[in-house]
């Protein structure tokens, strides 16, 4: 492995973390920019690749780790407390935010029934939807217009939310 390389490893692990930590704490209290969101998730994979080299780099310090108690405690520790967030916590929601159980509940009503809750018209939302690329049936839900036009329940929430230019 190239000098340049391993002499940057760590370093590198190390500034991605903090920008991943500081990224984290931000979208953990709701703070700062929107923008913080991709910059948390892409820049975390492309941790991946310097924390392998530091990992490579320090293979037989690393060794030790491994074979001691503290590692496979910790690794017990996170998993548990990993686990605790898969857990469904009240409702139908399976743990999942309830803006997902709320959105997906609107989306199985007719354009009829939905319009009037985003300040249109039936016929504006299905033109709206129409010249979004979407075949519309009065009698179809949001959903199935959505699958029927090959697009996703996400596609479809962003034609529902996005404002008239």
């Amino acid at each position: 492995m190239p000098t340049t390389l391993m002499r940057y490893a760590t370093p590198t692990t190390i500034a991605f973390f903090l920008v991943s930590l500081i990224t984290g704490i931000a979208l953990f209290f709701h703070v700062g920019p929107s923008a913080f969101h991709g910059v948390h998730e892409w820049l975390s994979m492309v941790l991946i690749l310097p924390f392998v080299l530091h990992v490579w780099r320090n293979w037989k310090p690393m060794t030790k780790y491994m074979t001691g108690k503290p590692l496979l405690v910790s690794a017990v520790v996170s998993v548990l407390a990993s686990a605790i967030f898969f857990l469904p916590m009240g409702g139908a929601g399976g743990g999942r935010p309830p803006v997902f159980a709320l959105s997906q509940q609107v989306l199985q009503h007719t354009p009829a029934e939905v319009a009037p809750a985003l300040g249109m018209t039936a016929d504006a939302l299905t033109a709206k939807l129409t010249a979004a690329g979407y075949t519309v049936a009065p009698d179809q839900s949001l959903n199935a217009i959505a699958q029927g036009s090959g697009k996703s329940m996400m596609d479809i929430a962003g034609v529902l939310i996005a404002r008239d230019q």
